[in-house]
């Protein structure tokens, strides 16, 4: 690591980003230090990955379900991974319940149209890179299968 990258910066990069030690301290050292500035890199990197296994198949995956408060509205959503290793892993099981909680709450007609959505939580964010951001840290392609809203 370089003189002015301190272990401090690099967990705190690690933290924000939830990205591989390696990763954080090349886009810190591309950055100068600034995290903001590595954040981006950051970013940039993980949509550019999920670009590239975007034609990967997807074989496996979780079934997540989000009932409302007061049992009213439901979701479930199928989320499909390539490996049943990130299947189970805490960032992949988030991001179905994350989902699920977005159809619930938005109602959208369909995959397309949910993935172009602001995210509930973010509206900064689209739910397409909430999915990215998943992709980057788990390495796999992951994709919305389908989905269904209850509500009574």
């Amino acid at each position: 690591m370089t003189k002015d990258i301190s272990l401090s910066v690099l967990k705190k990069l690690r933290a924000l980003s939830g990205a591989g030690v390696m990763a954080c301290r090349r886009a810190l050292e591309e950055a100068g230090g600034d995290i903001k500035k590595a954040q981006a890199i950051l970013k940039k990197e993980s949509a550019a990955l999920a670009e590239k296994k975007a034609a990967r198949e997807t074989k496996e995956g979780i079934i997540a379900a989000y009932i409302h408060a007061g049992g009213k509205v439901a979701a479930v959503v199928v989320l499909s991974c390539e490996t049943d290793f990130v299947a189970r892993t805490d960032d992949f099981k988030k991001l179905a319940y994350e989902l699920a909680m977005q159809v619930a709450a938005m109602n959208p007609e369909n995959v397309e149209a949910l993935l172009e959505e602001d995210y509930i939580r973010n509206p900064r964010l689209k739910v397409a890179d909430l999915i990215k951001e998943v992709v980057g840290k788990t390495g796999e392609n992951i994709k919305i299968k389908e989905f269904s809203r209850f509500e009574v």
